[in-house]
């Protein structure tokens, strides 16, 4: 079964697909596909048609203390446009709280924390070797939340 894993964002959304029937094979993390600052729906599909995930996992999330209303709006058409992809494409989803996941980890809030276990549970995984890759590490370890759950 490949799972995917997404940490939504209007432009920092970033993906995982952990095959987790094959011990042998690497995770594949990424970033979504952005334009014009706005997640790019066509070739995010693009990107399904290729991998054909079985389930998806997409962490909940709503506007942020102190965020401005354009950028919590931006946040919600990117967190929808990723949601209707998946769902255009017949991909069973589903959604976690990051309480819950992170909790099942041990984590908080701080995403170097995220990326360490990632890089810990996967380390011959390319595109986590950045501070900033923690989305990436996220969306990884979202997957393995999944398949070890099956929520």
């Amino acid at each position: 079964m490949k799972v995917l894993g997404i940490d939504p964002g209007s432009v920092s959304a970033a993906y995982a697909y952990l095959d987790v029937e094959d011990p042998f094979s690497h995770p594949e993390v990424g970033d979504v596909p952005v334009v014009n600052k706005m997640v790019d729906a066509a070739s995010f599909s693009e990107m399904l048609a290729r991998n054909r995930p079985d389930v998806a996992i997409i962490e909940t999330v709503g506007a942020m203390p102190k965020q401005g209303v354009s950028s919590s709006f931006r946040f919600g058409v990117g967190c929808g446009l990723l949601r209707g992809v998946i769902q255009a494409w017949k991909i069973p989803l589903h959604e976690v709280s990051p309480s819950k996941w992170k909790k099942k980890f041990g984590l908080d809030s701080d995403g170097e924390k995220s990326r360490e276990l990632a890089l810990a549970l996967y380390p011959g995984t390319e595109g986590l070797h950045l501070k900033k890759h923690h989305g990436r590490a996220e969306a990884l370890l979202l997957a393995l939340y999944h398949s070890e759950t099956k929520t």
